[in-house]
């Protein structure tokens, strides 16, 4: 009986140590290659943000302020399931960033694109050429718009074609008023005609297009914050609930219906918030 017993509890001892290690595998696995999947998304989108920082030291501190998180909302709540669910949301949050900084950056170009169309073209009708009509705008301009028609001017400088390096600039900002502006100069280089017409009227069809889009931005912003008040309002009573009955909520939070039921919330939450914005999202 005894060496029986012993045979059973080797046996689990062999059983947890080896699950141990394929947990262990499997888990640093991920994680190498959850690094590697940052840096490189890292280095590749701040870059073509002009934005140079070590993505190992940004990978540092986004995981410090990951675990002290998620510490902290376990410490305040006592609930496992929100300290999970936080890391998991800052761990997925790095795209989410990356994609509102290149928004933000390439409204700030597009705001700007006008203008320094109307600039090129003004100094072409000076008598310029092109590269000292490009060089100037670049000296006097800010922002987006001088880090991109600069980085063109010196890949051209090193020997790039102008039609590559616009495409080039094409897909680092990828906006429809910088793909006509390059659709634009492409057909003046190729066909002929006056290249300051022709970046005259860009310029024009491209602040109409922006005073259009702001016009309806205005028009549907009531629809959008009314997404945002429908989305927030089931938690908002939620939270109440719980103040009022707080063994009642607890059940969401202790059980595994509970969970399941959190998640379906959650999901049918940005469905239709999603749905919302689709339904208020007007393309011009």
């Amino acid at each position: 009986m005894d060496s029986s017993l012993s045979v059973v509890l080797l046996l689990l001892c062999v059983s947890v140590f080896a699950l141990s290690l394929v947990t262990y595998k499997i888990f640093t696995t991920a994680l190498h290659k959850y690094q590697d999947h940052f840096k490189m998304n890292a280095e590749t989108n701040l870059a073509d943000m002009f934005i140079f920082i070590d993505p190992s030291r940004l990978l540092l501190i986004g995981f410090w302020v990951l675990l002290v998180s998620s510490l902290l909302v376990w410490l305040i709540s006592g609930n496992l399931f929100f300290s999970v669910f936080l890391a998991a949301f800052l761990a997925a949050s790095p795209r989410v960033v990356y994609s509102v900084l290149h928004a933000k950056r390439r409204e700030k170009f597009n705001l700007a694109l006008p203008d320094g169309l109307s600039s090129i073209a003004a100094m072409l009708r000076a008598g310029s050429n092109l590269s000292s009509a490009l060089e100037l705008m670049v000296q006097e301009s800010r922002g987006p718009i001088q880090q991109e028609f600069g980085l063109l001017l010196r890949e051209v400088k090193m020997g790039v074609d102008f039609s590559i390096s616009l495409d080039n600039m094409l897909q680092r900002i990828s906006s429809d008023e910088l793909q006509m502006t390059v659709a634009g100069m492409k057909i003046a280089r190729d066909v002929g005609g006056s290249l300051a017409e022709v970046l005259e009227r860009l310029s024009d069809t491209i602040r109409r297009k922006i005073e259009i889009e702001g016009k309806i931005r205005s028009l549907t912003a009531m629809g959008k914050a009314q997404g945002v008040v429908m989305a927030l309002l089931p938690f908002v009573v939620g939270f109440a609930i719980a103040q009022i009955e707080p063994d009642a909520v607890d059940k969401f939070f202790t059980t595994y219906v509970g969970w399941g039921a959190c998640a379906v919330i959650v999901v049918m939450e940005l469905m239709g918030f999603w749905f919302i914005r689709k339904i208020v999202a007007i393309d011009v």
